[in-house]
């Protein structure tokens, strides 16, 4: 998860918890939505301000939000944020973040309904394209090399069940 905030923004500084700006976008029900008020809670705890959470329905709402200045940072996935920087020349990728929190590297995936015979093909095509080099071509072409995979799995383990 990337924390791109306007061209000439600062990065986050390094201490922990992140200390996010005044102002924050969110994906409600989102990873990105549990890590930063997770962070907001401590930081809260520890006498700092809180963040002002804003909830966007679309990306290009929270890029004009960015660009106006409404907000300072963007706390959201990572391969729409580089996208975002690689072509538009607003924003700029200071930190990342794993989807996962902080002691596990989050496996994102793509789903289809269970059953439907489809899960085990598509792992199957994924994983030519990872062994045969289109994969890693197509993530350079889009700067996402970072979130490459080395091998498409059905049923990964998944992020820890919150009851």
């Amino acid at each position: 998860m990337p924390i791109p905030p306007r061209r000439g923004g600062r990065p986050a500084p390094a201490a922990s918890p992140y200390r996010p700006p005044t102002a924050v976008p969110l994906g409600s029900g989102t990873n990105q939505e549990k890590i930063l008020l997770d962070w907001d809670r401590q930081n809260r705890e520890a006498g700092l301000k809180p963040v002002e959470v804003q909830y966007y329905q679309q990306a290009a709402d929270t890029y004009l939000a960015l660009k106006s200045g409404r907000i300072q940072a963007y706390f959201g996935p990572y391969p729409t944020a580089a996208y975002h920087s690689a072509v538009s020349g607003d924003t700029k990728i200071v930190g990342t973040y794993s989807g996962g929190g902080a002691s596990r590297q989050g496996l994102i995936a793509a789903m289809t309904r269970k059953g439907n015979g489809l899960a085990e093909p598509v792992r199957d095509a994924i994983n030519v394209v990872i062994k045969n080099g289109k994969y890693r071509q197509v993530l350079a072409r889009w700067g996402l090399e970072k979130e490459a995979v080395p091998e498409s799995l059905v049923n990964p383990p998944g992020l820890p069940r919150e009851g």
